[in-house]
């Protein structure tokens, strides 16, 4: 029994966006979780591998349709039932556990501080100030060469070098085709290297590799082993 999972390092500042901001700061903040902590939802990357993986489909031959099996088995089909349903779940992409975990510790004792003086010296607001910062854009008169009015945004962004972790489960059943549907997936996490808002304007610019655990063993990363195999297969 394996357990598989997806590393995303930043190689530019991101903004895992969640569609609000915050009224008089900013026009759009990052999705984080109550101690802080910024993540991406596990829906929103599997709609991203979904994505990458059907623009790889378009570009192979597959008259056997074993590809496209292949793909509907891992991500499933639209009005999917039971029985074609995604055979992939995909967790939410966040920090180290030992990170945040630490936090969490520290977080419980500022709790009793906070019974006994009534004031804590850190807040989930000072975790998130950490690890973002801001970024404002604004939109340019292309006749007069200055700033529109009103035009002034500004954005919470994750700052880049840090790595999120991502784990993935499977359901497969004994007629799934395991090592193309696992060829598939790294083929599609190696693809993506966009991710968030502002992905077309700079930002969000992203390195994922996919990893295994075997039981006692180290885990170990298998995006080169299983690109080989795609390559092979679909050689022409």
């Amino acid at each position: 029994m394996s357990n598989y999972f997806i590393n995303i390092e930043l190689l530019s500042d991101t903004t895992f966006g969640r569609g609000d901001g915050v009224a008089g700061l900013i026009d759009q903040e990052v999705e984080h979780d109550s101690y802080g902590f910024p993540y991406l939802r596990g829906r929103t990357l599997k709609g991203l591998l979904s994505e990458e993986c059907d623009n790889l489909l378009c570009l192979i031959s597959d008259p056997q349709r074993h590809w496209l099996n292949a793909r509907n088995s891992l991500l499933g089909t639209a009005g999917s039932t039971t029985e074609t349903q995604s055979r992939m779940h995909v967790g939410d992409a966040c920090l180290p556990e030992d990170l945040r975990q630490a936090v969490r510790l520290q977080f419980e004792q500022e709790e009793d501080a906070e019974r006994r003086r009534g004031s804590r010296s850190i807040t989930d607001k000072d975790i998130l100030s950490s690890l973002t910062t801001f970024r404002q854009q604004t939109a340019i008169d292309s006749k007069e060469g200055v700033a529109k009015d009103k035009s002034l945004r500004s954005s919470r962004v994750v700052l880049r070098e840090l790595c999120f972790k991502a784990p993935i489960t499977f359901n497969l059943k004994p007629s799934d085709d395991s090592q193309k549907i696992l060829a598939l997936l790294a083929v599609s996490v190696l693809a993506l290297r966009r991710i968030g808002s502002g992905r077309n304007r700079g930002r969000g610019h992203v390195k994922c590799t996919l990893w295994e655990q075997e039981k006692n063993k180290q885990l170990e990363e298998i995006t080169t082993k299983h690109l080989r195999y795609f390559e092979q297969e679909t050689k022409a």
